[in-house]
């Protein structure tokens, strides 16, 4: 083989090495040579790169390592060969290897250094570059000082005055990063999986959990607690890591229903073995509807005390005025339903009969629960009499 088809072949080879990484990969070699300008590093196989001497040295100008000696460095070209560079690495870039970032859309190294107005500032070999605090991350902290000290990988979405002023994101990179990873997380999102994810955001309805990659599931403000949740911050905060249970999740994947209350005991599991009709427990009024009042007997456990349960107004429409959220008293175990979750209370009363053997209010009680029970059933039997009414007069 001639001198030009041994070169042709070199160079052949040598893009061929190139073309098994990309730009702004980061690799590991061994230098092999150390020429005047350049340096020669084996990255595996045949593949050689090179990488720049000014690289390799201190802030003195004194070079750093020899042959042998296994460096990281980023690639910054697969054009003709493998370029190097381990200044990108390690945050220490010159403002033309800046501008070479800029333009390849690479990655570099940086520190926060400050938390400023509308976003941060960091520091990026001897510059100084701003990040929007939108480009700081995926999900909006709670705590903007968090990232303060903090040394990312950034991207440089801004390069002007010659790199005096540089705008970068990280966000850029994460969302990169996320989109080559969220097909993997969803295939661990399945019904039944306790999963670890952060709040993304709270609602009135309930938070958006942020599961990894930009995945995102929703915990229903009813799923948060076996008790009634009246205000989604008090249960969870913006930013913070969450244990969750998934409920559902359709068949594409994209909507997931998300509970935490289910990694706790359900309350009602016990009840039967806890509650007996005549007990009395403390309870709470949690709300008023026109038949009666909600009451609290304990988190998760709700009794219902009937219009008629109160005295002396009884079934007047006065009743509900001296009953408001949040009002405490003693309450008389009435009747008890496990599999339908329902307890029946009356509020004790001073003075009241409670301790005999049948009380007013137990007694209205129990007529209310049978004329409930009996209505389905009452209002079929009017239906069919009225039927047979209207036929009898043909069948005459």
């Amino acid at each position: 083989m001639s001198e030009p088809d041994e070169d042709f072949a070199a160079m052949f080879e040598a893009s061929l090495q190139a073309k098994r990484f990309e730009k702004g990969q980061t690799i590991e070699g061994t230098i092999v040579a150390i020429g005047p300008e350049v340096a020669f590093v084996n990255v595996g196989g045949k593949g050689e790169a090179m990488i720049e001497l000014d690289e390799l040295k201190n802030a003195e100008g004194v070079l750093e390592v020899v042959a042998g000696d296994r460096i990281q460095a980023v690639v910054v070209s697969t054009e003709g060969g493998l370029t190097l560079s381990r200044k990108l690495a390690h945050g220490a870039a010159t403002l033309r290897q800046l501008e070479d970032a800029f333009r390849a859309r690479l990655p570099v190294e940086g520190k926060v250094e400050r938390a400023v107005k509308g976003g941060y500032e960091v520091r990026i070999a001897r510059q100084r570059a701003f990040c929007p605090i939108s480009q700081i991350d995926t999900l909006r902290g709670a705590d903007p000082a968090e990232h303060e000290g903090r040394v990312y990988a950034f991207r440089i979405i801004e390069y002007k005055e010659g790199g005096k002023n540089l705008v970068v994101s990280r966000r850029a990179l994460l969302e990169e990063e996320q989109r080559a990873n969220a097909a993997e997380i969803r295939r661990s999102v399945v019904a039944g999986a306790v999963l670890t994810g952060r709040v993304a955001s709270v609602r009135e309805f309930g938070a958006f959990i942020d599961l990894g990659s930009g995945v995102q599931g929703l915990l229903h403000v009813s799923e948060m607690g076996w008790s009634r949740v009246s205000d989604t911050a008090q249960v969870v905060t913006l930013g913070e890591e969450i244990t969750v249970k998934v409920l559902r999740v359709d068949d594409d994947g994209h909507k997931i229903a998300l509970g935490l209350k289910q990694l706790t005991a359900d309350p009602w599991s016990t009840v039967q073995a806890r509650y007996a009709v005549g007990q009395v427990r403390a309870g709470r009024v949690t709300r008023v509807a026109e038949f009666g009042a909600f009451v609290e007997l304990e988190p998760g456990v709700e009794g219902l005390a009937h219009a008629s349960t109160f005295a002396p107004t009884g079934r007047a429409a006065g009743w509900s005025r001296s009953v408001a959220p949040g009002m405490t008293g003693e309450f008389e175990i009435l009747s008890i339903d496990p599999e339908k979750k329902r307890i029946g209370v009356a509020l004790v009363q001073e003075g009241s009969a409670r301790d005999r053997e049948t009380t007013p209010s137990r007694t209205e009680h129990a007529e209310y629960q049978e004329r409930k029970d009996a209505e389905p059933a009452e209002r079929f039997g009017s239906l069919a009499d009225k039927l047979r009414g209207a036929l009898s007069p043909r069948e005459k």
